[in-house]
């Protein structure tokens, strides 16, 4: 019989668990990426404002002070989004750890499982050898011990003294009594 797993319908759930959490960690840290992209675009476009200031007309400064504010305050809103997508992802992977554990932890339980069977099963089949072994052995013995009497049988007929007593026809109790 083959071995089978007693929690086999558990392991494949927390499986399948791990692959769902592992979607999730995946597009946390897509958000992640994306947000840092963001920051790294108006940092870009923050720089590139900066050099344009330098070569406008001072008249428009005003506007580009009010527009660098702008982007300055859109920068730090991306950064606190950036530090709570980063937050979520942290504990996205944590709870990916946990049920990669959890996993882990089953599939050792299974291995330990399947080396018990396999002691089981050959401890069987010694036991099975064992006794077969035992029984020829057995087989064997009656064999030699019936040859042996066949043996002695044909040794004591063959004896003159016997064959003697048969041809008289004395009985056996007189044969022994002398």
């Amino acid at each position: 019989m083959p071995f089978r797993y007693r929690l086999q319908k558990i392991l494949d759930f927390r499986i399948r668990k791990k692959e769902e959490q592992l979607q999730v960690v995946r597009n946390a840290q897509a958000l992640v990426l994306k947000i840092e992209g963001l920051i790294e675009r108006n940092n870009q476009e923050i720089a590139s404002t900066r050099a344009n200031m330098r070569q406008a007309d001072f008249t428009m400064y005003e506007a580009y002070d009010n527009y660098l504010k702008h982007l300055y305050v859109k920068g730090e809103n991306l950064e606190a989004d950036r530090q709570k997508a980063q937050e979520e992802l942290d504990k996205e992977k944590d709870k990916l750890r946990e049920l990669e554990k959890a996993v882990k932890v089953l599939e050792k339980h299974k291995e330990h499982a399947k080396e018990a069977y396999i002691e089981e099963e050959k401890k069987a089949e010694l036991k099975l050898l064992s006794e077969v072994a035992i029984q020829k052995y057995f087989a064997r013995t009656k064999e030699k011990n019936e040859e042996e009497q066949e043996q002695e049988l044909l040794e004591l007929m063959k004896n003159p003294l016997y064959n003697e007593d048969l041809n008289e026809g004395t009985n056996s109790n007189e044969y022994f009594s002398q």
